[in-house]
């Protein structure tokens, strides 16, 4: 994508279908005229008394609790400078969304027009009573650290300025391990920090809570090493500096164990790397650019434990690590402040964290057969589904043991039950998809490149690097559609009709013709099936020209099947094609089989459907539970439906049983684990989180989940096919531009999962 066209995509991101990218939901019934006397007059005079009455009462009757502030004036926005408060409101917004998507907490974005530090601090402390905490974001320096100090005094909720401590407590959480690692104490390593702003300084302050002497530590600004003679240097700064001449940081680096990069690009060099201690840990945190490229590190000292902000490189110091976690907890026991014990308890929460086995979701996410603590894992991935029971509870924890909790926690189980759920509302899935895809992409036939919006899709799965798309269809009209979305990357682009492609066709008609030739197929039908694109794609599988197939965006969904079962084989040990659809709802991801193939299945036939969407939902790191649902609950119906369920369960506890799988039941039953558990105690499903579907038939399958998808604006992922020899995906017609970007990523994934179990058979 050229800038002009990722300037316009960014620019409709922001502007459609609403401009902005948060709202304000209600939380509370408001249908009936009794709602609204309830939400308002004269109902709401009742809490509005009990505040009066207790003013800590606002935190059981209003949302004060669970909502953060996040404030600028725009004076330090990302790497644009200052360019003031309106201009930096996309920024907070996004702000906003991490904090909501990471650890459900709201936000409103407060952006104050000024850069005088008493007004700054007045309006914030004007507006405090609204909010539970209070994130600064984006002021500039030495003016941030006056106003966190003050605000911190003055206030008595949490307050963070996470500009500064973000990066702090994730890349000394990163340290703890690095030195572990590399068999060195924090009172014993000599360190170099280049870059001397509010990050640096207040990362070197964090490091020399761990235990590093300042004595030990050289400090660069971009004129060179702080020395105590330079007047310009503030108070902050001026803790780091030496007494005596300038060093070079050529010469500072020798014989150091740990350089910190707050700083540029490309400012240490691999001769310089070579001149560090042995073991040298490197935090290379500047972005885009690192100080020192991540590759270029690891060629240069293979005993180089590196770090740095980017997330194509492992140990990724990422501030969504911390800020989410630490205000949840924070927020969840009513700290009066986030103090230094918080934010210890949050680094150590992270080293520790990085020590545990880790959930096969997080291997599946990062393409990796077992992550494990070393040199490429030393701080946990920001998709750890565990980052918020054990960051949060720490800094809970730590509030009460510092005396700074209002509302101590006494049961810490069912505390981490809650922040589980709280979890359920993400869309995760979708990141952990595109990011497994990433990792090792492959050729995608997009079968209908010329719909503009099949095309939209083949333009993001190339420019977010998902896959290497191959375009089918009329080249004139696929390139003047490229030329009109600025999709200028030179791709493959067949039409299956024009006569360049008669070699090809004539062969594959060959390879088709000897497969169905006594299946009532002939030669003659075969060339002319060659010229249809979905048949013409489904032979690039098959025949090794592309990795994978998607396709079905303008046509029915039987019609653009057909092909493919004509064509691609099953899988081994496959007794038939189903697909399940991954629903991402607000309790976490849901699998429903099968939505679009088998119209009435047999009781044999739920039970391969069973299997195989349990071994998918685990392709993506989800230990399935599966209800076997039917409109009856553990025989109380005799219809032929409710018995070939009841019939497949017996069959699965009896010869599966490593499956978490029960039936036939209610989906009600099966979803509400407080009925489940009072009216079916003896359920496997009991005590459990059911997060698959199997539907006694097509029809009910089908329905569910076209209703949740548009009268809850549920999204999905899918029809994903089960059961084919190659990874081939069929879009729902009219399939939007997202569910085909998803669905390519899930073709890819399939074609890595095949590769996978085709390379381990040839061993």
């Amino acid at each position: 994508m050229n800038k002009e066209s990722k300037r316009r995509e960014a620019l409709l991101y922001h502007a459609e279908p609403t401009p902005g990218k948060i709202q304000v939901v209600p939380t509370k019934k408001y249908a009936t005229q009794r709602d609204l006397s309830l939400a308002y007059s004269p109902g709401v005079a009742e809490p509005c008394l009990e505040i009066a009455a207790n003013k800590e009462d606002v935190y059981k009757y209003t949302a004060k609790g669970n909502l953060v502030a996040v404030i600028s004036n725009g004076t330090a926005v990302l790497g644009l400078g200052n360019i003031g408060p309106e201009a930096g409101k996309p920024v907070m917004e996004g702000k906003g969304l991490l904090f909501k998507i990471f650890s459900d907490i709201d936000v409103f974005d407060i952006e104050i027009d000024t850069e005088n530090v008493e007004e700054f601090i007045q309006t914030v402390k004007n507006i405090a009573p609204t909010f539970g905490g209070i994130n600064l974001e984006d002021i500039k320096a030495p003016e941030s650290f006056e106003i966190e100090r003050r605000l911190i005094e003055e206030l008595d909720i949490p307050v963070m300025h996470d500009d500064q401590h973000g990066t702090a407590i994730i890349s000394s959480a990163a340290l703890i391990n690095a030195l572990e690692l590399a068999g060195k104490k924090a009172e014993d390593v000599k360190m170099v920090v280049s870059g001397a702003g509010s990050a640096a300084i207040a990362c070197t302050d964090l490091y020399v809570s761990l235990g590093v002497k300042v004595e030990n530590i050289l400090m660069y600004n971009s004129k060179g090493l702080l020395t105590k003679d330079n007047s310009a240097l503030s108070d902050l700064q001026l803790k780091y500096a030496i007494d005596g001449a300038k060093i070079p940081l050529e010469e500072a680096v020798k014989g150091a164990d740990v350089f910190i990069g707050l700083s540029s690009g490309d400012i240490l060099s691999p001769e310089m790397l070579l001149t560090m201690s042995n073991n040298p840990i490197v935090f290379a945190m500047a972005n885009p650019n690192p100080e020192i490229d991540y590759n270029l590190a690891v060629e240069t000292r293979k005993d180089v434990i590196m770090a740095t902000g980017r997330s194509d490189f492992p140990n990724q110091v990422n501030n969504v690590l911390g800020f989410p976690y630490i205000f949840r907890g924070a927020l969840d026991v009513r700290a009066t402040k986030i103090n230094e014990e918080m934010k210890m308890a949050a680094v150590k929460a992270l080293a520790i964290l990085a020590k545990e086995p880790v959930p096969e979701q997080v291997n599946v996410a990062y393409g990796a057969t077992k992550l494990g603590f070393g040199q490429e894992y030393i701080i946990p991935k920001p998709f750890d589904p565990r980052l918020i029971t054990v960051v949060a509870p720490a800094v809970a924890r730590a509030a009460m043991e510092s005396g700074v909790a209002k509302n101590p926690i006494t049961d810490w189980a069912a505390y981490e039950d809650v922040l589980r759920e709280r979890m359920g509302n993400d869309n995760k899935m979708v990141r952990l998809i595109t990011n497994r895809a990433k990792l090792d992409p492959k050729r995608i036939v997009f079968a209908e490149a010329d719909q503009l919006n099949v095309l939209k899709a083949a333009q993001i799965v190339y420019e977010d690097g998902i896959g290497f798309p191959i375009l089918l269809g009329n080249k004139e009209v696929i390139l003047e559609l490229k030329q009109e979305l600025g999709f200028d990357a030179d791709l493959e682009i067949i039409d299956p009709k024009t006569d360049e492609e008669v070699e090809r066709r004539n062969r594959f008609a060959k390879s088709f013709w000897e497969t169905r030739g006594r299946r009532g197929v002939s030669k003659l039908d075969a060339e002319k099936f060659m010229r249809e694109r979905n048949y013409f794609a489904a032979m690039m599988v098959n025949e090794g020209e592309a990795d994978a197939l998607v396709t079905g965006h303008s046509r029915s969904y039987p019609s653009v099947v057909k092909p493919m079962m004509q064509l691609i084989p099953k899988a081994q040990n496959a007794s038939l094609i189903a697909t399940a659809n991954m629903m991402l709802t607000s309790r976490g991801p849901m699998f429903l089989s099968d939505t679009a193939i088998n119209i009435n299945p047999s009781a044999q036939d739920l039970i391969n459907i069973a299997i195989m969407t349990a071994k998918t939902a685990k392709m993506f790191g989800i230990e399935p539970v599966i209800a076997m649902v039917s409109f009856s609950n553990f025989g109380s119906s005799t219809s032929e439906s409710a018995s070939k369920v009841r019939e497949a369960v017996a069959y699965l506890h009896k010869n599966h049983p490593e499956l978490i799988v029960d039936g036939e039941i209610q989906a009600d039953f099966a979803l509400n684990p407080e009925m489940l558990q009072e009216k079916f105690p003896f359920s496997k499903l009991a005590g459990k989180k059911v997060n698959t579907l199997v539907f006694p038939n097509l029809e009910s399958a089908n329905i569910t989940y076209k209703l949740l998808k548009e009268l809850y604006k549920v999204n999905s992922i899918g029809p994903i096919m089960m059961g084919m020899g190659k990874p081939v995906h069929i879009f729902q017609l009219g399939a939007s531009v997202e569910e085909m970007v998803n669905m390519a990523a899930i073709a890819v994934i399939d074609a890595q999962e095949k590769e996978i179990k085709k390379n381990k058979i040839t061993q």
